[in-house]
């Protein structure tokens, strides 16, 4: 229960930051191209959308770390895996596990690294340059996505461990898009 709302929390912060950031440089855009239109310039010009790019960044770089996290628990983050899988089941199990194992202490060496910089940034009076937000509130991404990342390595190692599978991702499944198989028409009555 727990591991399908956080599942489900991680898509929907995904998804949301990737939408209004998506929205914000529009909207900066338009007003950069609308403001030089004579008669538009009075209305657009006392608007300042400055410190939209600022936001935008912001917002990929927590996709970009919540994104990484997806990524492992889904089985679409890269991962070159020819030689891998050339190589006998015991070898193979070995090595696939040794991976996600490294995978799992990189991203919590990473996670701590980041957490006593957000910490030590967390005491100091540092801002952001144009929205003047804290700078730690801004690298938090960095621990709360890289344990995120380490959980899930952890998750899929588990899994491994239990079933011997790895999550994969079907490249031609696209949700909410049925595909009708062939020699089956749309009531499923075979041809």
């Amino acid at each position: 229960m727990l591991l399908r709302i956080l599942d489900r929390l991680e898509e929907i912060l995904i998804a949301t930051l990737m939408a209004l950031a998506t929205v914000i440089i529009f909207i900066a855009v338009m007003h950069r191209y609308l403001i030089g239109i004579p008669f538009l310039y009075p209305i657009l010009f006392p608007i300042n959308l400055s410190w939209a790019q600022e936001l935008c960044i912001y917002m990929f770089v927590w996709v970009a770390k919540f994104g990484a996290a997806y990524g492992v628990r889904t089985g679409i983050h890269v991962g070159v895996d020819v030689v891998v899988n050339q190589l006998k089941s015991p070898w193979r199990n070995g090595v696939v596990l040794f991976g996600l194992l490294c995978g799992a202490f990189f991203t919590a060496v990473i996670g701590t690294m980041g957490a006593k910089f957000v910490w030590g940034l967390y005491h100091t009076d540092q801002v952001s340059p144009d929205l003047e937000i804290p700078s730690w509130f801004v690298y938090l991404c960095i621990p709360l996505g890289s344990y995120l990342m380490c959980f899930r390595f952890l998750q899929v190692a588990w899994g491994y461990i239990r079933t011997g599978e790895l999550p994969h991702h079907d490249h031609a499944y696209v949700e909410g898009v049925e595909i009708e198989e062939p020699g089956v028409g749309a009531a499923g009555v075979t041809r």
